[in-house]
């Protein structure tokens, strides 16, 4: 978009100043009817130089007023600065957005030293792809381009980022000789042309004037500019003068930003909103990242405490804890969108399960919950000692993203930035929930966040029928591979049989026959051609393990036996291409290419194209696949579904035609799992992203460890905390996962109030030898029931007093040993030494526990 010829701008931003600089806006979706107009943007109710009107102040803290306040908290406001603070009455704990003595910061120097008196920073792309940054306080309050509003119980600012003021970019790299002399030094009076000779050298031999920049700062560059302006130099002569000399001219800085946040007390609790609407950049510049208060309740580099991030079940990261060669902490919540990231390489990441952050002091904590815009939020995490001396967590948000596309011809190959169509539609808001020192630890801010969740919906209950049949034995069995067959040489693809119903019905009744009770099973590759099945929108029984009628049967037999059956499928993971069409069905990515993925070679650490790829649905398609699926499976008489991937990822579809961001196909998803929950009974499912958890019985594959990132101190079983009690879950199944120990694998389920887990076939493990199941060798059932049996009597004698019950604290009592709290009082105590501790009043064993405490 061009920008007509610039204009000044004085005084302290008002949104009609920005209809005089004829400068236009692009904003996000929900904003876009008004942005086709900027005239219609609405002006702040406060004109500059009125002042908010002050309801209270606080001598602690001098140089703001008060604006809002109850029972609980006192929000303040500094206006010329525009830093908030939060006062928590009842611990009397001050949260301040930027820190008090960030002046007196040793560290800190040049633009690192701005930030910490910012409460937001955008990081934008040029029209090359190339990314810079502003800031609120380099960018805006330095400038005084700060205005407010009065909320009801808050406080509305809005920031304007940059000015109007022309620079050195919009002046000519180049102009030709007939140009410079004709154009512009005939135009002009003495002044005029002394002022151009000195910022211009001519080259003879090329015929041209050539911008001298090193003349062209200060004093010189203002004469210039005034010159070419007296000139009457426009922006079409500009583009003239760099198309001629083959100049791709990109101004390196924005021009103008716009940018509104609301800060509102809700009760205890304050919540930080970014609207959509607020969100304004030139489309030469969009906005890629956008951060919200960095410092909010920084601590110090003598301060006590701990950074809560949701790595995987949960990780602390300790204040000043020293560990300065390692980066920062940046997760993106729910995991990548394969959309965006199909070529990344693997790693053993946890992902970010729950849109959550916090810090922890000895005397108060605050959390912070992203209500809004989490399907395309990052939390981001660090200690003192590097760019400051301040410890820090907060989110950022995904508004723009780009790709790049590579042109290549006989002499060059040239890469090309291509960007999101259109903005991220949805607001940004942040819940901030604060407890004194009594609940100032990851316990109690996993309490608080599942109070949160009890209060909105956010949390089942548990059903009557999963209270009374004590602990789960989870147990994934597989039914049918496609494999690579060939007769006459001529190669066609068969489904082979791993475990039919029959056989399935066989394994369960040893495993009963061995005292394993409440079995939960996940039947995967029962239908549509096995494992890499085709799209769920039609299901036909694969006869190669029993059909129709074999599953009929295993179906009775599992309900007449207590025993849970889940047939399992993926819904956003097409595995097959056999009736699906990729150009139509599949996800685009930036480059307009249907997002493919291949899968991981665990050897390599890659994705590899010598295994079968699997294409990620467009979330276009999720809702009539959903209603095909449950009308298909309607005569199968099932009392509940495994869903493989729809509480594991989150994918957009960068279509522009019909693009649905992350947080659109958020909103997709979530009716899709309603539509399931209501139509086919209960949902076991994979992984447990934070908004699939009011629709989950049961979870598999749910984080039971962090990432374990250098920068993190401690992992903690926050998901946990959060969840047991309404959802039962367990991890990875044993057999298949990273534990070499069993003994480990029994104390972790222990711990973290889990359940047992297993994945088998009945077949031989050499038949998945040399296929795209490899990573299945060894999952032939004979080798493990016994172990598996041993297990679970172990962990269900354990566990079962506290399967109702709420995880209410979890504590580190000594190296290697965890107390686990539940509700009513009842605890255990593990080991993971191989000697003998003394906590307590207890004496553990090694690698052993305690229990204790009222118990059911």
């Amino acid at each position: 978009m061009k920008y007509a010829a610039a204009k000044k701008i004085t005084g302290i931003l008002l949104m009609s100043s920005l209809l005089l600089s004829g400068c236009q806006f692009s904003t996000s979706p929900a904003a876009r009817e008004t942005a086709a107009d900027v005239s219609q943007v609405e002006t702040p109710s406060l004109p500059p130089g009125e002042k908010l009107k002050s309801a209270f102040s606080d001598t602690r803290i001098p140089g703001m007023i008060g604006i809002a306040r109850n029972d609980a908290l006192q929000l303040l406001i500094n206006e010329e600065t525009a830093e908030i603070a939060v006062i928590h009455k009842q611990s009397g704990q001050i949260w301040r957005s930027n820190p008090a003595d960030r002046e007196k910061d040793g560290i800190a120097a040049g633009i690192n030293k701005d930030l910490l008196s910012a409460q937001s920073r955008l990081s934008f792309f040029n029209s090359s792809g190339q990314s810079s940054m502003v800031n609120s306080y380099t960018d805006s309050i330095r400038h005084k381009q700060v205005s407010y509003e009065a909320l009801p119980n808050g406080v509305r600012v809005h920031y304007q980022f940059g000015n109007t003021e022309r620079s050195i970019e919009d002046l000519p790299v180049k102009i030709s000789k007939e140009r410079f002399e004709q154009k512009l030094l005939a135009k002009l009076d003495k002044s005029g042309e002394r002022a151009l000779k000195v910022g211009y050298a001519e080259d003879k031999e090329e015929g041209v004037y050539v911008r001298i920049d090193k003349a062209m700062q200060g004093l010189q560059l203002t004469r210039a500019l005034k010159a070419f302006e007296d000139a009457g130099y426009t922006e079409e002569d500009l583009a003239q003068d760099h198309a001629e000399h083959g100049i791709e001219h990109e101004r390196s800085g924005p021009r103008l930003f716009m940018l509104t946040i609301e800060y509102e007390l809700d009760g205890d609790q304050m919540l930080v909103r970014v609207p959509a609407s607020g969100i304004h950049f030139p489309e030469e510049y969009p906005i890629n990242t956008l951060s919200v208060l960095e410092y909010f309740g920084a601590g110090g580099s003598k301060d006590e405490g701990a950074i809560l991030v949701p790595d995987g079940s949960g990780a602390l990261i300790h204040f000043n804890n020293g560990k300065m060669q390692y980066p920062s902490y940046q997760q993106d919540i729910y995991g990548p969108d394969l959309t965006m990231k199909l070529r990344e390489a693997s790693s053993n990441e946890s992902k970010a399960r729950l849109p959550v952050f916090g810090m922890i002091r000895p005397e108060g904590a605050f959390l912070g919950i992203i209500e809004e815009g989490d399907a395309v939020a990052m939390v981001n995490a660090d200690i003192s000692g590097k760019l400051n001396s301040y410890n820090n967590v907060y989110p950022s948000f995904y508004v723009v993203n780009k790709s790049d596309i590579t042109l290549q011809s006989s002499d060059m190959v040239r890469t090309l930035p291509k960007f999101q169509n259109k903005p991220t539609s949805s607001d940004f808001v942040v819940r901030y929930a604060f407890v004194g020192a009594e609940q100032a630890s990851y316990s109690g801010l996993a309490s608080l966040y599942r109070e949160h969740l009890l209060a909105t919906g956010g949390l089942p209950e548990m059903e009557a029928d999963q209270k009374s049949a004590g602990v789960p034995f989870y147990l994934k069995l597989f039914g049918g591979m496609s494999t690579r067959q060939h007769m006459l040489g001529i190669p066609y693809n068969s489904t082979e049989a791993l475990t039919t119903f029959e056989e399935g019905q066989a394994i369960l009744s040893k495993l009963m026959e061995k005292n394993v009770s409440n079995i939960q099973v996940r039947y995967a590759g029962w239908f549509n051609d096995g494992l890499h099945h085709r799209l769920p929108d039609s299901i036909k029984v694969d006869g190669v393990i029993g059909g129709k009628k074999g599953m009929k049967a295993f179906g009775e037999y599992t309900n007449d036996a207590g025993i849970g059956f889940y047939p399992d499928m993926a819904v956003l993971h097409v595995q097959s291409k056999k009736g699906f069409s990729p150009s139509k069905e599949a996800s685009r990515t930036l480059t307009q290419e249907p997002a493919v993925l291949y899968p991981m070679d665990p050897a390599l650490q890659r994705r590899s194209k010598d295994l079968s790829a699997s294409y990620v649905l467009s979330p276009n398609e999720i809702n009539e696949v959903t209603t095909d699926m449950l009308k298909e499976l309607k005569p199968l008489e099932l009392r509940g579904v495994s869903l493989k991937d729809m509480a594991e990822q989150l994918n957009s579809d960068m279509n522009p035609k019909k693009l649905l961001d992350r947080t659109q196909a958020l909103d997709t998803v979530r009716q899709a799992l309603d539509q399931i929950k209501q139509q086919a009974g209960s949902i076991v499912a994979e992984g447990g992203n934070g908004y699939a958890l009011p629709y989950v019985t049961g979870l598999t594959d749910a984080p039971m460890a962090s990432s374990r990132f250098k920068l993190e101190d401690e992992e903690v079983p926050f998901f946990q905390l959060v969840v047991h009690g309404n959802i039962s879950y367990t991890g990875s199944p044993y057999n298949l996962s990273t534990y070499t120990d069993a003994r480990q694998y029994v104390l972790k389920l222990i711990e973290y109030g889990a359940s047992p887990y297993f994945a088998w076939f009945n077949a031989p493990n050499h038949v998945v030898k040399e296929t795209d199941y490899n990573n299945l060798y060894a999952a032939n059932y004979e080798q493990w029931i016994d172990l598996a049996a041993d297990m679970y009597k172990e962990v269900s004698q354990v566990n079962l007093p506290f399967t109702e019950q709420p995880m209410i604290a979890h504590e580190a009592l000594a190296e290697g040993v965890f107390r686990t709290t539940y509700k009513g009082g009842g605890y255990v105590i593990v080991n993971y030494n191989d000697h003998t501790v003394e906590a307590g009043d207890h004496k553990i064993e090694a690698l052993s526990y305690v229990t204790g405490g009222g118990q059911r």
